[in-house]
Order: C-alpha cells, then sequence, then structure tokens
C-alpha cells in the first residue's frame, strides 16, 4: 500500500485551522488558571482524528457525487484520481470514526470521571460532530451541497469547538466567550469560502449550491470581507469587555495577513486562490496565538 496519496488524502495543510479553536479555548481556560496538559493533548488527538475523518469522508462523497472530476480548479483528489478506492476510502472513514470515538471517550473520562450527565452530554456532541464531518458531503442529501456548510463550520469550528473545549478545562463557560469562539467561526468560514470560491464553476457543474455558486464571486468575495472582519470585531469586542492591558490587541499585529487574503481573494481568479487556504488556516493559528498571549500577559 502506498503512504503518499494517503498522507495526500489526510490534507495536513486543514490541521492548523482545526487546531485553533483548541488553542483558543485552552488559552481561555489558562486565563482562569484551569489549564491541563492531558485534557489539551487529547482535544487536540480528538480534533486531529475529527478533521482527517471529515476529510476522507470529503474526499469520498464529492468523488461519489460529481463534485471531484477532472475539470476541477484544486489539487487532485485520491479517490476521483484512482489513488485509493472507493471501497478503500469508505473502510478508511469508518476506521476514523472508531478512533475519533476512542480518543473522545478517553477525553470525556480524564475531563469528567463519571460523571455520567456530562459524559452523555459530550458524548452525544461527539457523535454530532462524526456525523457533521460524514454528512457535509456524504449520503442522499449531503448538506454542503444546498450551502449550509458556513453554517456547519461556525458553530463545530467556533462556538462548540472553543467553548467546549474551554468547559472541559473549567467545568464552567461564560457568555463573554462566545466573541473569541465567533472569531474562529468566522475566520474558519473563510477558509471555506476561499475553497469554495475557488471550485465555484466545478460546483456549478456537479450540482453543488455552495453559498459562492449561489451569489457569484463577486458577492463571495464582499462576503468573505464580512468574515474577515467579523472575526477581528469579535476579537475586539472580547477584549473591550475584559480589558485589563493593551497588551491584550496584541492580535491586531496579524490584521496585515488578513487584509493580504482578502485583497487577493477579491483581486485573484478563483483558479489562482488555493494557496490562499494554507495561508488563511496559518494566519487564524498565528491570531488564535497572538490573542492568547495577549490575554495571558494582560492578566
Amino acid at each position: 500500500m502506498e503512504i503518499k496519496p494517503w498522507i495526500q488524502a489526510f490534507r495536513l495543510r486543514t490541521l492548523p485551522l482545526a487546531l485553533s479553536s483548541i488553542a483558543m479555548g485552552g488559552f481561555l481556560a489558562a486565563s482562569n488558571g484551569k489549564f491541563n496538559v492531558l485534557i489539551f493533548g487529547l482535544c487536540c488527538l480528538t480534533t486531529i482524528l475529527l478533521q482527517v475523518l471529515s476529510n476522507l469522508a470529503n474526499d469520498y462523497g464529492d468523488s461519489v457525487n460529481g463534485a471531484d472530476h477532472g475539470g476541477r480548479k484544486g489539487p487532485s483528489r485520491a479517490v476521483q484520481s484512482g489513488a485509493i478506492s472507493a471501497s478503500g476510502m469508505r473502510n478508511a472513514v469508518i476506521l476514523f470514526v472508531i478512533l475519533s470515538l476512542i480518543s473522545g471517550i478517553s477525553l470525556l473520562l480524564v475531563s469528567f470521571g463519571l460523571n455520567f450527565r456530562m459524559l452523555l452530554f459530550f458524548f452525544g456532541l461527539g457523535l454530532l460532530s462524526i456525523l457533521a464531518a460524514i454528512a457535509y458531503t456524504v449520503g442522499r442529501k449531503p448538506y454542503g451541497y444546498v450551502g449550509l456548510g458556513d453554517i456547519a463550520v461556525l458553530i463545530f469550528f467556533g462556538l462548540v469547538g472553543v467553548m467546549g473545549s474551554m468547559f472541559l478545562f473549567t467545568q464552567e463557560v461564560s457568555s463573554p466567550i462566545i466573541w473569541p469562539a465567533l472569531s474562529c467561526g468566522f475566520f474558519s468560514m473563510a477558509v471555506l469560502n476561499i475553497n469554495n470560491i475557488r471550485d465555484i464553476d466545478s460546483d456549478r457543474h456537479a450540482g453543488k449550491f455552495s453559498i459562492p455558486v449561489r451569489i457569484g464571486k463577486k458577492w463571495a468575495s464582499r462576503y468573505h470581507w464580512f468574515l474577515l472582519i467579523g472575526g477581528l470585531t469579535s476579537a475586539t469586542a472580547y477584549v473591550i469587555l475584559n480589558y485589563q492591558s493593551p497588551v491584550q490587541f496584541l492580535f491586531t499585529a496579524t490584521i496585515p495577513l488578513f487584509l493580504i487574503n482578502g485583497i487577493s481573494v477579491s483581486r485573484k481568479p478563483s483558479e489562482e486562490l488555493d494557496p490562499y487556504l494554507r495561508q488563511m488556516a496559518l494566519s487564524t493559528l498565528l491570531f488564535v496565538v497572538f490573542f492568547g498571549i495577549g490575554l495571558l500577559l494582560g492578566n
């Protein structure tokens, strides 16, 4: 078995974005003096497994449903190119479902012990995350094909990712935390938006009605600016509500990165946008690191 096609199918460049919400939850917990290295490690492992699961399911689902074909502008996918068989990819999806469950259950036991109410609630949330990862492009009516991917990303990469991971550390959550959660959610939606603008022609041909397919590249580029500004505004709102020191605005050092991304998405042709997926994902992770450092130094 060749390893290279599998590594490519894992789409490792998406992992920094997946880890951003966990890092944000960890920083928020640390600012409250409740950080735990083991919980953080299991959070990262579970998130990585879920993200790889999502990528494999996306590869399989788009190939089966016709969104991945010879005219697609992005990188070649494993099933569509024939590097991995559809049955092999389906088995890999099942394997990563099992691995995600094992890692997730371990995380919950470390976080909550035998508190069955919390175990059941977060286990249900974990099952929803797995279902969301698979149902994006797999099934008779994948929600990614009707333009609901952005909402799912906001929920799972933003609200659930940040607020849920913080709760695993602290066993509590306060309403102001919604602002950094929205920041991660908006920036994650921006990554998806670049992906969908890049694939706008092939998605339209395959009947995948993402937001850019529905509104066109011009308005999708304006929507992109809304997401970038929304992410920065949400972070600013949190700092203002919890202001203690100017160092809390350290995250503003990443603004030039988002400006470069927004200008590039607006001006470049769809087929040239693939490098800005990685740039946006890494910018989001750097934003979280700067936000977290500012949070800790400002306390």
